[in-house]
């Protein structure tokens, strides 16, 4: 699989921290299949999470694409390696699909819930907010969170990434990622009747 012109996955595995693959691969292009290598998958889950399995493929690859194409500007002082970068771009990306995405969880909100062995993998956003009863409530609310409080909410619940690298993410304050995202589990939480939606956090592809 290529990522880019001349970019195969599966070389310089041993390339060192992702700032200096980075700096390699502009002058060594085939060098920046290692970030895809250690980050491809965390991307693509978090794509699926948002806006489903067949959204994912495309977005992850134009993720890394586009990453790619920019890396003359990545920061080497930002101190986080590559996530919050790669993160940044999938949100922006996803940023196209907003529509998609609202429709995606008021459709999860209405359907019944599926039994374990059926259950999509994507589907499973409440099963650490509580009892499977909510899953219904949840989406619901997400759907309603605005794009800039759903982006910093699901940024630290399903991108896994802390305060700092969301705000390097979104190119936004740190502040303003705390402030967002006090409002949006709030809002969450008032949807949930208290239960606590930084559980989100802890969902696994594996449960």
């Amino acid at each position: 699989m290529t990522v880019g012109p001349g970019v195969r996955i599966g070389t310089f595995a041993d390339a060192g921290s992702d700032a200096s693959v980075i700096a390699r691969s502009r002058d060594e292009p085939e060098a920046f299949a290692v970030l895809f290598d250690r980050h491809a998958d965390a991307v693509h889950r978090y794509a699926a999470r948002r806006l489903g399995g067949e959204v994912a493929d495309d977005l992850m690859a134009e993720t890394f694409t586009t990453a790619f194409q920019q890396r003359h500007r990545y920061d080497p002082d930002r101190g986080a390696g590559a996530r919050p970068w790669l993160f940044g771009i999938a949100t922006n990306l996803v940023g196209r699909h907003r529509r998609a995405e609202a429709r995606r969880f008021k459709a999860m909100a209405r359907v019944p819930i599926p039994a374990d062995h059926d259950e999509p993998i994507a589907d499973r956003a409440a099963d650490r907010v509580g009892a499977r009863a909510v899953r219904h409530e949840l989406a619901a609310a997400l759907a309603s969170l605005s794009a800039r409080h759903r982006d910093v909410l699901l940024l630290v619940a399903w991108g896994g990434l802390g305060y700092e690298e969301v705000a390097q993410a979104l190119g936004i304050p740190v502040g303003t990622v705390r402030s967002r995202l006090h409002r949006a589990r709030s809002r969450l939480r008032e949807a949930l009747g208290g239960s606590d939606p930084t559980a989100l956090r802890e969902v696994s592809d594996h449960e």
